[in-house]
């Protein structure tokens, strides 16, 4: 067993933990606020530590801070807003003490500190470069409250959903990789089924490190997007089979997907260096949707921080395929052949082929990984 010493420090230096169990009818006479599945995320994360320093939803000071200059208000590296929207309206009642709910349950509650109106444009060009209601994102932005509650969270009880022997918080993580001896761990973040391609930067990044912590996003994404059931049953078929068990930890990451490319793709390196990760993966458009950021946008950004106080190695990969006269999976760095040699495969095309029941090439994922697929998207 190693060190602890030897995994990054949270981020801010405390590795925050909000859940505190509670007798539910002793809050029954505070006012209500019912969350979303995006807003519960959110909750969960922070109470959890995987947002540190963050002890609750942003005040306006921090908010500023982190559109005009991707830092909180202390300077610490931080790239999108956490904050919690309701209705003018509805923003009449809810000071002090505020009963957080889901699904009309008790989860916790908001100790309401400042509320404040924010320039919703504003915030969609800083975050996501556009105020297109057609990106995923901005849509979600707008259709929240017009009024941001600021203030410290409680959770009552850690909900681990769909996947409770996949679900862990930061201080079991951190625990895992300190029990298994690895010094090193790098993250991978994907909202899509693995492919060959994401397998070689796996196994490219474990001839280096200790570990591999493969952490799929599996909150509220698009819905055109594969559901995580269907990934998560991939990613089993492909560990059992074609990696190392002992130095991969499947686990997931129930933050909600925002698509905000660049400045996503920080929030995702800080978040895993809060589960205790030293590395992280970036490889093309990370966190992208559509044609709003360049292909590489999400490496270049992290030249906004020093590396000591991002505080993750981050693993900058070009694009990679399969290319035909090589025989293997390439990047433009390791292949001298034309296009007309590489396959790649959108995810557009390859639900496409997956909704008519035409089978995915072999060079592009594991056949194993096809049938998971391919059974999910048949209709009987």
């Amino acid at each position: 067993m190693t060190s602890a010493s030897h995994l990054p420090k949270p981020h801010g230096g405390v590795l925050v933990e909000r859940i505190r169990p509670a007798h539910l009818r002793e809050y029954d006479h505070l006012p209500a606020l019912e969350l979303d599945e995006r807003a519960y995320a959110d909750l969960e994360l922070i109470a959890t530590g995987v947002y540190s320093p963050l002890e609750g939803f942003m005040g306006q000071v921090d908010y500023l801070s982190v559109l005009e200059a991707m830092r909180l208000a202390n300077g610490l590296p931080w790239s999108i807003p956490i904050t919690l929207g309701v209705s003018k309206r509805d923003a009449t009642q809810y000071w002090r003490t505020v009963r957080l709910t889901r699904r009309g349950h008790t989860v916790g509650l908001l100790e309401v500190e400042e509320q404040y109106q924010p320039d919703k444009e504003y915030e969609a060009f800083a975050v996501y470069r556009t105020t297109d209601l057609s990106h995923p994102g901005v849509a979600a932005l707008f259709a929240s409250g017009e009024v941001y509650l600021a203030g410290k969270v409680q959770l009552f009880v850690l909900d681990r959903g769909p996947f409770p022997e996949h679900h862990y918080t930061p201080r079991e993580t951190r625990q895992l990789f300190q029990e298994r001896g690895w010094k090193t761990v790098v993250a991978f973040q994907t909202r899509n089924p693995i492919h060959r391609a994401h397998e070689y930067l796996h196994k490219v990044a474990l001839e280096y490190l200790d570990g591999l912590f493969l952490h799929p996003l599996v909150g509220s994404t698009k819905s055109d997007d594969v559901p995580a059931t269907v990934r998560m049953a991939a990613y089993q078929v492909l560990i059992e089979r074609y990696y190392p068990r002992d130095r991969v930890l499947l686990g997931v990451y129930p933050a909600a997907m925002r698509y905000a490319g660049p400045r996503e793709a920080v929030l995702h390196a800080i978040s895993r260096k809060n589960y205790g990760c030293t590395h992280f993966i970036v490889g093309r458009d990370h966190a992208g949707v559509g044609n709003y950021y360049g292909p590489y946008e999400a490496q270049t950004i992290f030249a906004n921080f020093s590396p000591e106080e991002i505080g993750i190695q981050i693993l900058k990969f070009e694009h990679t395929f399969y290319c035909r006269a090589c025989a293997t999976v390439v990047s433009p760095r390791t292949c001298p052949h034309d296009s007309q040699y590489h396959l790649t495969l959108s995810g557009t095309r390859v639900r496409e082929l997956l909704r008519a029941g035409m089978p995915l090439p072999p060079e592009f994922t594991r056949p194993e990984v096809a049938e998971v697929l391919r059974a999910a998207y048949q209709v009987s």
